[in-house]
């Protein structure tokens, strides 16, 4: 029994360890962690996914060996301008790297091209309402001169691909020639004159042609024939336009095209098919005519080349014609 008193009582303590469960704080140093590593994962993705690959090589490259970019130049290691090339040439190959800079000449090139577009079609515009403005005034000039009023319905002006076209065309017992020469009518040596004068108000080329009707010489092709008619037709009325004031220069081409080119094709034989045509010529056709059509491209690819520099910077009279056989054409 005395050795039960002796006995003390053994106590155990124990710790209850309180959790903060629901109100606690460290899930959000958890979740903040997530949103981070999550961040950082898109944003390598987003870098690799528009990194080129030569880049991307360099980049590898120079954690392998960073000394070679200090040693060799460039601003990579896989840099075209480094010893050991990357091979790319611009940004929009996926292999190679190339400076930045070669971006950016790219785009300057780019812009510098849409600019030169750009000032060519404003140019045309203009060309195109001068030529208008020209018909305009031509037409004023025929309803505002009292002789030349009763000869309208001969006179025909309209817009083509190659400039204002004026036509001056035969009527019925109202013809602009002698019949089968070259020799003028007096009224159409006043037509002439007054369009001559009109025309200097443009500083657009000229181009003549003679057109006749279908009917042929009785000698046929042999002799003299339409196209030498034609073509007398049209020297003389090229004589009369710098007669009335024209300067001799603005004339580029003379041609006679005989009935090659018909007015009325369903009437070969009609007399509107007798005409001089005068086309105000706009910039791409004086340039044809000038080069016969060979040196066309050869010439605008220069002057786009000026063109773009500049964007850079700040953005003989003929003898009259022999007397034919008679003939009404």
């Amino acid at each position: 029994m005395a050795d039960d008193r002796n006995k003390k009582p053994i106590v155990v303590k124990r710790i209850k360890k309180v959790v903060g469960g629901h109100h606690g704080g460290a899930w959000k140093i958890a979740y903040a962690d997530f949103v981070t590593a999550m961040m950082a994962f898109f944003l390598l993705m987003w870098l690799l996914g528009s990194t080129a690959k030569g880049d991307l090589q360099g980049i590898s490259e120079y954690f392998k060996t960073p000394l070679k970019v200090a040693l060799m130049g460039g601003e990579g290691s896989g840099d075209s301008t480094s010893i050991i090339k990357g091979g790319g040439k611009d940004l929009t190959r996926s292999e190679g790297q190339v400076k930045s800079g070669a971006q950016v000449e790219e785009k300057k090139v780019v812009d510098i091209k849409a600019a030169q577009q750009e000032i060519l079609r404003i140019e045309r515009e203009k060309e195109v309402e001068k030529l208008k403005e020209l018909k305009t005034n031509i037409e004023k000039v025929i309803e505002n001169n009292a002789k030349l009023q009763k000869f309208k319905n001969q006179i025909l002006l309209d817009i083509t691909s190659e400039g204002l076209r004026i036509q001056i065309v035969d009527e019925q017992n109202r013809a602009m020639f002698q019949s089968g020469r070259a020799q003028l009518e007096p009224y159409t040596r006043e037509i002439l004159h007054e369009i001559g004068k009109t025309l200097n108000e443009v500083p657009n080329k000229i181009s003549l042609s003679g057109h006749t009707d279908a009917a042929p010489y009785s000698g046929g092709g042999k002799g003299y024939s339409n196209w030498e008619l034609s073509a007398d037709r049209a020297n003389a009325s090229r004589r009369e336009l710098i007669a009335g004031g024209m300067a001799e220069d603005k004339i580029v081409r003379v041609v006679g095209l005989s009935s090659a080119v018909l007015f009325n094709k369903d009437d070969p034989l009609s007399p509107v098919n007798r005409r001089i045509s005068m086309i105000v010529m706009n910039k791409k056709a004086e340039e044809a005519a000038r080069h016969d059509g060979g040196k066309v491209g050869v010439e605008a690819e220069a002057n786009d080349e000026k063109l773009g520099d500049t964007i850079k910077q700040g953005v003989g009279s003929l003898p009259p014609a022999p007397m034919p056989p008679a003939k009404v054409n």
